[in-house]
């Protein structure tokens, strides 16, 4: 599917990197995610990008501006991928650019070393995130722990509100709904999130209340998420949480009506959610809760 040498594919499966770009898009088009490269424009990745970043690895503690964009272009090439080609493909190259983007920051000096822990410390929760979404659990709650705390010493709540959530879903991927609850309400509490977050993290809690037959709680957080949407309308998503869009919000919401019992509303909700993602969207590995859900919803 790769076009590479089977001798190649084992050595990157051990944690070796693909240097040369036209064999990295030449491998991401051959696993499908074609969409994803035109979406980012990958392309822009050019050879000064990559030098930038080079040259950011072998200047410990210098830092300037062009180095911190391109190593946020590549967490954000990184992003989009996972709604592609899966979390279990990156979850450990991933893991190795958390560790340097952390080591850098910690050495970062000067007017843009701020601009680089920001980034470092994005690079440790989307790390965090693909080990929850693969179910490595025990090695996901450090890593949001690590990302919770760096977003709260750079004071960057839309980080913090994104860590919040991030340990809330694992919460309810185990089951645990009283943690499930309090997590999201602490991402929905979190002072300064972006109100796109706190919608999204306001119907997650009142999902955790209908489960737990706390129906006027629910339904009071939903006329709360219901309120805020109307100020979130028209504004774009955080950068950090780009799928944070009116569409995406109906999947949560079909989840709430599930856990309150209205299934007509829960499928409703749920097949316009699904219906609607972007095409690099549609079959991401995190849509399968939902998908089970519709599933029920239908039953």
């Amino acid at each position: 599917m790769t076009g590479l040498a089977q001798s190649t594919v084992s050595r990157i499966c051990d944690g070796a990197s693909l240097r040369r770009v036209d064999k990295c898009q030449q491998a991401l088009h051959g696993l499908g995610a074609q969409t994803a490269i035109e979406n980012l424009a990958l392309t822009s990745l050019d050879e000064e990008a990559l030098n930038r970043v080079h040259w950011l690895v072998n200047q410990a503690g210098r830092v300037d501006a062009s180095s911190v964009n391109a190593f946020a272009q590549i967490l954000a090439a990184h992003r989009r991928l996972d709604d592609v080609v899966g979390a279990q493909a990156l979850v450990e190259l991933t893991r190795a650019q958390a560790r340097t983007a952390t080591m850098l920051a910690d050495q970062a000096r000067g007017p843009h070393a701020h601009a680089l822990c920001l980034v470092a410390a994005e690079w440790v929760q989307f790390d965090g995130w693909l080990h929850a979404s693969t179910g490595r659990f025990k090695t996901a709650l450090p890593l949001l722990d690590q990302a919770e705390a760096a977003a709260q010493e750079l004071n960057a709540p839309t980080l913090l509100a994104q860590a919040r959530n991030f340990r809330a879903y694992i919460h309810r991927r185990r089951g645990d709904v009283p943690g499930l609850v309090r997590h999201f309400r602490a991402a929905y509490t979190t002072a300064g999130a972006h109100p796109a977050q706190r919608v999204g993290d306001a119907i997650q809690a009142a999902h955790g209340h209908a489960l737990l037959g706390e129906r006027d709680q629910a339904r009071r957080l939903l006329e709360e998420a219901s309120a805020l949407a109307e100020t979130a309308e028209g504004m774009a998503p955080p950068r950090t949480a780009y799928w944070l869009t009116p569409t995406f919000q109906h999947l949560s919401l079909g989840l709430a009506h599930l856990g309150l019992g209205e299934k007509d509303v829960a499928a409703d909700r749920l097949r316009t959610g699904l219906d609607g993602l972007p095409p690099d969207q549609q079959n991401a590995d995190w849509t399968k809760e939902y998908r089970q859900a519709l599933s029920q919803a239908r039953r």
